[in-house]
């Protein structure tokens, strides 16, 4: 049975559907969260090549004389050669930046052997970080979708919108198994569609399996993503995706047929094992040449934590 509100947030998410009545609940261990600072272990996972954008939204302010110091980047040549004397552009950061929270319920997400299905945990995981945006002074917003298709929430820096991107996700969730999925373009399609509603500067966090990202298109669209926005992964996987269970016979079924899994060829768990090692080392690859931080969050262990390590207060 799902925990109830209240229950430890140390512990792995629990169940194979999410509870909105939970994911309100973690406004409370939200507040130990702060999504603006990245700390060092974060921007490792960035790798070494950074995005284009500048960070928060960033505003043009003025131009003035070139001090020492000043950023040979940001110097105005056409008011420079108008001169004579060197000019520098002057940018103005926004106070709160959109936050912008994107979740996947797909069919593939509704999988899980242990604590609870992919789905459960990405809630989970999306419902800390928008409790933890809107702590921060920031506009939260959202984007849901499944494979018949999408839900967007505006940003806006009120607890209505919160509960209303956690209404949504654990509608969609409920929804789950899609009974006829559409496929209507997938991951790609996704990131199109957020394309279009993220502004230059948000923080947009993907909490996905990342099936389908591995395509041209999708490559292409988060390309062009990274170019203006913070992005930040977190991939959601389970344990018996990684490594077959142990050696036996197992009954398999889609609902619909039945049939047997034998796993103790150790050759085919060889295989399976190193497939997904080879996947999940494509994506990080993939992502850290976009400057993209990769967080690997499984079934088996607390969503809390996982941010907790990468956003928490640090001790005093």
């Amino acid at each position: 049975m799902p925990r109830m509100p209240g229950s430890d947030v140390s512990l792995p998410a629990s169940g194979a559907y999410a509870q909105l009545e939970q994911l309100i609940a973690l406004r409370f261990s939200a507040r130990q969260l702060r999504l603006t600072r990245r700390k060092r272990a974060l921007s490792n996972l960035a790798g070494p090549n950074k995005t284009n954008f500048r960070g928060r939204g960033i505003d043009f302010e003025e131009v003035r004389a070139y001090q020492s110091g000043d950023d040979i980047r940001s110097i105005d040549w056409r008011v420079t050669a108008r001169t004579g004397n060197a000019h520098t552009k002057l940018f103005r950061e926004e106070r709160e930046r959109p936050v912008m929270i994107v979740v996947d319920q797909r069919a593939a997400m509704f999988f899980g052997s242990t604590h609870c299905c992919k789905s459960v945990l990405g809630a989970h995981l999306a419902g800390l970080l928008a409790w933890a945006a809107l702590h921060g002074g920031d506009r939260v917003g959202g984007l849901v979708f499944d494979d018949d298709g999408h839900r967007e929430i505006r940003p806006r820096r009120s607890r209505r919108t919160v509960l209303a991107l956690l209404s949504e996700i654990a509608r969609y969730n409920h929804a789950l198994p899609s009974p006829t999925p559409a496929h209507n373009g997938g991951f790609s399609t996704m990131l199109g569609n957020l394309r279009r509603i993220a502004r230059p500067g948000s923080s947009v966090f993907l909490v996905s399996d990342f099936h389908g990202s591995e395509e041209e298109q999708a490559a292409e669209q988060l390309y062009e993503l990274a170019k203006h926005t913070e992005i930040t992964a977190l991939v959601c996987a389970d344990p018996l995706e990684a490594e077959l269970p142990r050696a036996g016979t197992y009954a398999v079924t889609d609902g619909r047929s039945r049939s047997e899994l034998r796993t103790g060829d150790r050759r085919l768990r060889a295989r399976y094992r190193d497939d997904f090692a080879q996947r999940r080392e494509a994506l990080s690859r993939h992502l850290r040449r976009l400057g993209i931080p990769l967080l690997a969050a499984d079934t088996d262990q607390s969503p809390y934590n996982l941010l907790q390590t990468y956003y928490g207060e640090p001790r005093r």
